[in-house]
């Protein structure tokens, strides 16, 4: 298993490697791949956004690029993990009450020491930890960052898909960050993603010009542009909820799944698809179009997903896909978070099937 003294050694020597130098690049036959070597790397896509913005200097595009090798440390523990025993419990309980993974811990300091080594960011907001961290005076930049290290965590012992969800903001004042800093409106977010670990590795991105889709070429180390310009479908056949919680809907949710099942217009029944993870639930949607939904109930009258590092990340990209994310009273991305932990329901997908249930909460209430 990795330590962590490796892990740290690796991104405090990162800040003397120049960007364009901390490409992956395994031995690979460059006789045999030449052809490839004209391929939209993620590095290649910000840097080109980069130069779309003459008074850049290169601070958010080194950001991304931390976040993207947390990215490819994270893929490899997911992958190796039962090798390695980082499966099961670590025999702790984060924040929210919940029972630590190892692959937790080890995901969270990944991206903690990315971020920081980084030099961009002033203040962290992570699942699995209490209270933000504010990075060190001399490391400090001026982003704040908002993450779940690893969505999903309670599929790591079933193979199933995992994934980190981030999300970033400017601070008002990056010498003296604040909690006020990290909790902003998802109309503020300069760009959000997640990163799905499952049967290929991809980072879904948008830094607000729409949502791209890279999958890690293993072959290269690189994430290479896979799916370019994602677009939602306006309506879709598939809903995606945990109907377990049935019982405990409040009626417009209830409804709403019940003409998904049983249409009134002569129209064939959804298909439902649920995983149980986020970032997977949330990218089948992204990709296929449909809707997901994690509501309010009597159980949690406050919904179950958390403002910061899901509900608004997931939200943005949503919307930056051409679909809506709403929480039952109001676009989702106004939520005002006052602690960093909040919750929230959530309803997203495609903009027709969205439009149907903001329809029927507006019918109740």
């Amino acid at each position: 298993m990795w330590g962590l003294e490796y892990i740290h050694s690796i991104f405090n020597s990162l800040e003397s490697i120049p960007l364009e130098e901390r490409t992956g690049n395994f031995g690979m036959d460059h006789a045999a791949e030449a052809q490839r070597t004209d391929l939209m790397t993620i590095t290649r896509h910000v840097l080109n956004e980069q130069s779309k913005h003459p008074e850049a200097h290169g601070d958010f595009t080194i950001l991304l690029n931390h976040i993207v090798l947390g990215c490819k440390f994270v893929c490899n523990a997911v992958q190796k993990a039962g090798l390695a025993k980082l499966l099961g419990l670590a025999g702790e309980t984060n924040v929210q009450g919940e029972a630590q993974k190892k692959l937790d811990v080890l995901s969270n300091e990944v991206f903690v020491k990315a971020l920081i080594s980084s030099g961009r960011t002033c203040i962290l907001a992570s699942e699995e930890n209490e209270e933000a961290i504010v990075v060190e005076p001399l490391k400090r930049g001026r982003y704040c960052v908002v993450f779940d290290p690893l969505d999903g965590s309670s599929n790591i012992d079933c193979g199933v898909s995992v994934g980190t969800i981030f999300g970033i903001f400017m601070a008002k004042d990056k010498e003296n960050p604040t909690l006020d800093d990290v909790l902003q409106s998802g109309k503020n977010l300069l760009a959000a993603g997640y990163c799905m670990y499952g049967s290929s590795c991809m980072l879904v991105l948008s830094t607000g010009n729409g949502v791209n889709g890279f999958t890690l070429d293993p072959s290269i180390g690189e994430f290479i542009l896979t799916h370019p310009d994602i677009k939602v479908p306006s309506k879709g056949k598939i809903y995606s909820t945990n109907e377990g919680n049935a019982k405990y809907w409040d009626e417009p949710t209830a409804k709403y799944v019940e003409s998904c099942k049983f249409p009134k217009d002569g129209s064939l029944p959804k298909s439902l698809r649920y995983i149980g993870s986020m970032v997977a639930d949330v990218h089948r949607t992204l990709l296929y179009g449909g809707i997901f939904l994690y509501p309010a109930d009597k159980k949690s009258p406050n919904g179950k997903l958390r403002v910061l590092y899901e509900v608004l990340p997931m939200s943005y990209l949503m919307e930056q896909a051409g679909g809506q994310a709403f929480t039952g009273n109001q676009r989702a991305l106004e939520l005002l978070p006052t602690k960093i932990h909040d919750r929230s329901p959530i309803f997203l997908g495609s903009y027709d099937d969205i439009e149907e249930i903001k329809a029927l909460y507006a019918a109740t209430y």
